[in-house]
C-alpha cells in the first residue's frame, strides 16, 4: 500500500487541507499507516499533478491561504482498483523486538524501559482511540452502527487498531513478568 491510498481513503470522509489530513491521520488511520505532514502534502502534490485530487484555495485573513482537496473521478476510481486489489501480506519490522531479542546479550533493564514505555504508548493509544469510538458511535450501539452507518471503514479500522493495542499492551505486561522473575531468580 502507498501512502496515496491512505490519502485517498482519508479524503472519503470530505474535503481536507493538508493541515486537516496530518491531523486526520493521527486520529483516523494512525492506527495502520504512518505519515509526517512532509510527506503528506509531497503525495498531496504529487497526486495534484496526476488528477487523482483536486484542490481548492480558500483565502484566509491573518494566515496564508490554504489549499482544500477532495478526489476526483480518477482518484476515487484509483482507490477502487486498489481495494479490488489482494493486499500483500503485511511484515512486522520493530526495533523493540531486536532489543528483545538481544536482552540476553544486552542491558536488562534498559529493554524493560522501553517495554514499560511501549506498554504506556498502548494504552495512550487504546484511550484516544476509545475516546474516537465513542465520537463515532454516537449514542448508537455498535451494531446500531454497523447496521446503519453511511460508511463503516472507519470503525473496521479503529476496531483493529484497539484489538493491536490491547494484545500490545497484554504482550507487554507478560513479557515484563517473565523478565522480572528471570531477574529475581538470577539475585
Amino acid at each position: 500500500m502507498s501512502l496515496r491510498h491512505a490519502v485517498m481513503a482519508a479524503l472519503l470522509e470530505g474535503e481536507a487541507s493538508g493541515y486537516d489530513l496530518a491531523k486526520g491521520f493521527d486520529a483516523s488511520v494512525a492506527n495502520f499507516w504512518m505519515a509526517t505532514p512532509q510527506q503528506l502534502y509531497r503525495e498531496l502534490d504529487r497526486m495534484f499533478a496526476e488528477g487523482l485530487v483536486q484542490a481548492r484555495v480558500v483565502q484566509q485573513e491573518r494566515r496564508p491561504d490554504k489549499r482544500l482537496f477532495s478526489l476526483t473521478d480518477d482518484g476515487l476510481r484509483a482507490l477502487r482498483e486498489f481495494t479490488a486489489t489482494p493486499p500483500r501480506p503485511g511484515a512486522m519490522r520493530e526495533e523493540l523486538m531486536v532489543q528483545v531479542q538481544a536482552v540476553d546479550a544486552g542491558d536488562a533493564d534498559a529493554v524493560r524501559a522501553a517495554i514499560e514505555e511501549r506498554k504506556a504508548w498502548a494504552e495512550a493509544k487504546i484511550a484516544r482511540y476509545e475516546r474516537l469510538r465513542g465520537r463515532l458511535l454516537g449514542d448508537r450501539d455498535e451494531d446500531e452502527f454497523l447496521a446503519g452507518a453511511e460508511r463503516i471503514g472507519p470503525y473496521l479500522t479503529l476496531a483493529r487498531g484497539l484489538s493491536f493495542e490491547h494484545e500490545n499492551r497484554r504482550w507487554c505486561e507478560w513479557a515484563l513478568a517473565v523478565l522480572r522473575r528471570r531477574s529475581a531468580a538470577a539475585k
